[in-house]
């Protein structure tokens, strides 16, 4: 299980190298597949990964995707209320084939999935975003493997028991230090390409930190939702992995926070 489970890791890293350096339409489109095999996963746990409701999610990130590269929408409200409607029309008119939890999650798999994974095209096209963009890499895949080493050594207070066993208050302050600390160390290397001084370097160390201590809502939200409806793993798409939102549930949450951090704190 560990060879393959390093074997998948390696494949993800260095398609994540792939589509974030090319960046552009190739990481907009390969960003609105991911959504929609995250949906799929969350979908088919309430059973409406095929039916209207969830084909609605479907093309409700469609729309959303393209709004980022068109911009033809005149507020991001619009699309909101659009998707409810939709959303409430699928709702009543097969009334009552759909379950209210069942068409609410469609709605929630939008935004939960669809939206807040966007944030990573979002953050590579900021300026600077070509290496401001790792940081949420740096800050959920860095921090949950800092703080999965430092548990295993020193681990004695449980973070979630019930939620979470493994999980140790001391993992938690080893994954959000270990990834500050990758930061500066990916700031230092970069700083002269990236044309900032020493200060910045903290600033980046500093977002990297909260986004670290957010990522872990977003792993244990993955894993309420799991226990809830008592699923080992979403998918099994990434081998010794699980599904998509299996190894990006902390990614989830930690793109939005670094996008706008890395705005209104790093005026390059």
């Amino acid at each position: 299980m560990f060879k393959t489970r390093l074997l998948s890791g390696i494949v993800l890293v260095i398609a994540a190298l792939v589509l974030i350096i090319t960046g552009g339409d190739v990481l907009l489109i390969s960003t609105l597949i991911i959504s929609y095999i995250g949906m799929f996963e969350l979908y088919r746990i309430f059973h409406i990964e095929k039916e209207a409701v969830g084909i609605i999610g479907y093309l409700a990130a469609t729309v959303y995707y393209c709004n980022l590269k068109f911009a033809f929408l005149p507020d991001t409200m619009v699309f909101v209320l659009g998707v409810l409607i939709l959303m409430m029309f699928a709702y009543v008119f097969t009334y009552p084939k759909y379950k209210t939890e069942q068409v609410l999650a469609a709605f929630f798999g939008v935004f939960y999935v669809a939206v807040m994974l966007s944030y990573v095209y979002q953050t590579r096209m900021i300026e600077a975003g070509a290496y401001i963009v790792w940081l949420v890499f740096l800050c959920s895949w860095g921090c949950d493997t800092c703080a999965y080493c430092v548990g295993m050594l020193i681990g004695k207070h449980k973070m979630s028991p019930k939620l979470s066993p493994k999980k140790s208050v001391e993992g938690a302050v080893g994954g959000v230090v270990g990834a500050a600390l990758l930061t500066i160390i990916y700031g230092m290397i970069f700083k002269s390409a990236m044309q900032i001084d020493q200060t910045h370097v903290w600033i980046m160390a500093g977002i990297s930190a909260v986004g670290a201590l957010i990522s872990m809502v977003g792993d244990l939200t993955a894993s309420a939702i799991k226990r809830n409806y008592e699923i080992k793993d979403y998918g099994k798409l990434i081998p010794g992995h699980g599904g998509i939102l299996d190894r990006f549930d902390s990614v989830i949450f930690t793109a939005p926070i670094i996008y706008f951090l890395a705005v209104n704190f790093i005026k390059l």
